[in-house]
């Protein structure tokens, strides 16, 4: 089966991440922790605060895509994935959530930011287990019926990212004319129009 890098390509029209969603199956397969004052359960905070952590991003994780009927993996490197975190805080983002990449939600938002520089990182202490190079989020959730309904109760497990990339194949082995052109006619972007990862 076939694997692509994904990047972000700074020259196409939309590119980056749009927003975070809180999801039931996380494609990168892990789950954010609820950030509650019960010693078994990692403590941060008290429930009043309302923060869930977790990886928004793993570099180099495999993650299975199925398109028109094709079946492949998409990955994204290290430097995507600072990349990819950088755009969203530059563009204005962190307000961006979503319910199971369906319904957008109010008084929902990236509180807190960081890549993991190594084994020793914060992460660890809240029971993550998650690669140098990962992109972590902390979210705090106003909204009653998101927190009771979904986090509360397990139906939303953790994070999952809406946004634009291209296959690195694509934007390294295309001319800067290409890309003009390629602009100009409208078929940019070719493996994914709008991921959700």
């Amino acid at each position: 089966m076939n694997i692509f890098e994904l990047v972000i390509d700074e020259s196409a029209e939309i590119f980056g991440i749009d927003a975070i969603s809180l999801v039931e199956k996380p494609a990168i397969e892990s789950d954010f922790v609820a950030l509650k004052e019960q010693p078994k359960q990692y403590v941060l905070s008290d429930e009043s605060k309302r923060l869930v952590m977790g990886p928004a991003l793993v570099p180099d994780k495999p993650i299975y895509r199925k398109m028109d009927g094709k079946e492949f993996y998409v990955y994204f490197s290290k430097k995507t994935v600072r990349r990819a975190m950088e755009l969203y805080f530059k563009h204005h983002n962190q307000g961006n959530a979503t319910l199971e990449h369906e319904h957008p939600v109010l008084d929902t938002y990236v509180v807190e930011s960081w890549i993991v520089e190594s084994d020793k990182d914060k992460s660890v202490s809240h029971g993550l287990d998650v690669p140098v190079g990962t992109w972590m989020v902390s979210m705090k959730i106003e909204n009653e019926t998101l927190w009771n309904e979904y986090v509360a109760t397990g139906k939303v497990k953790g994070f999952s990212i809406e946004g634009y990339f291209a296959n690195k194949f694509e934007v390294t082995n295309m001319t800067s004319e290409e890309r003009v052109i390629k602009e100009i006619t409208g078929l940019c972007q070719e493996v994914l129009p709008k991921s959700v990862i």
